[in-house]
């Protein structure tokens, strides 16, 4: 046990040495309005609703978190300056914690990853691949992105180091057909995990919209006795992008987690609480860095310790 928690212990510190941009652009900015503010009026609120929406929290998300704590203040009768970044956290992690779950696992269970290019899909199933391996889980990864050769080869590359089979067919091929031909073969090796990769054209492209929920009834007539989830990995470098991306697959695909990727390069990791907040879907996992274990199940209280530490103490 002792093991488990040293590791939590060592991403908590990836976590928040990933989240020193976004720490200074929203925990910095708030530490000084604390230091300069002698009493919590109007003006305090403004300049703390801008710093949120100047961290990527979104200007929706922000005006509600600083009308229930400006309550809260009310309320309690709170005069103290310095109380108020202890209650913007409680308010951030309430955000976080509120329909959280962490990705469920069933034998057999398919999770379809979903996502514009770029955002690091294929780095996500390989770290997957990778983790779930190491748990003792037998896992088989279909590469149905044809479109793009790169993320057939990256793919082949994790699966050689993670140990893990790989069904591919050639450049250009029905990605649905790879799918159909993975869950065969799931099916009669009996794995435990079947992870599918997916183009990622332009995400305001109908075609590939069609294409994935294409795959998506091949899934569903195909092995119906399987538990489904549909991962959208979501860049963090990406702000309020982010979310229209994310309402667009939700409703194409009907997401049912988010990774969330590069943390670590990005100000804009307040767009963490946007994404939970505007489109209430479980965050699955976090990315905070390039090493195979930087992609970590998203632990909301831990995110809200992590993001308002102290910027002085870092």
């Amino acid at each position: 046990m002792g093991n488990d928690s040293t590791e939590r212990k060592g991403f908590f510190t990836k976590l928040k040495e990933g989240l020193t941009k976004t720490r200074s652009s929203i925990t910095g900015r708030v530490d000084e309005l604390i230091k300069y503010y002698r009493e919590i009026d109007d003006e305090f609120f403004d300049e703390l609703e801008e710093t949120l929406i100047m961290g990527d929290v979104g200007v929706q998300t922000s005006e509600d978190i600083i009308t229930d704590i400006r309550k809260r203040v009310k309320a309690e009768k709170i005069g103290d300056v310095s109380k108020i970044k202890g209650i913007l956290k409680d308010q951030v992690a309430s955000i976080l914690e509120k329909n959280t779950r962490p990705l469920e696992f069933l034998s057999p269970t398919v999770i379809l990853v979903v996502g514009v290019n770029g955002v690091g899909k294929t780095t996500t199933i390989g770290k997957l691949a990778s983790r779930y391996r190491k748990e003792g889980r037998q896992v088989l990864v279909a590469a149905a992105d044809t479109f793009r050769a790169a993320a057939g080869e990256q793919l082949e590359i994790w699966c050689r180091r993670a140990g893990v089979p790989l069904i591919r067919h050639e450049e250009g091929a029905d990605p649905a057909a790879v799918v159909f031909d993975a869950i065969q073969s799931a099916k009669s090796r009996q794995m435990d995990i079947l992870l599918c990769d997916t183009a990622g054209r332009l995400h305001n492209k109908k075609n590939l919209m069609n294409e994935l929920e294409k795959i998506n009834r091949v899934i569903d007539r195909e092995f119906p006795e399987a538990h489904k989830e549909v991962l959208l990995v979501v860049d963090a470098t990406t702000g309020q992008n982010a979310i229209s991306q994310a309402s667009l697959f939700k409703e194409a695909v009907g997401i049912t987690g988010i990774a969330l990727t590069k943390l670590d390069g990005t100000a804009k990791g307040g767009v963490v609480v946007a994404v939970k907040s505007q489109l209430d879907i479980p965050i699955y996992f976090v990315g905070v860095g390039e090493q195979v274990d930087d992609l970590q199940p998203f632990v909301p209280r831990e995110f809200a310790d992590a993001l308002f530490e102290s910027t002085e103490n870092t």
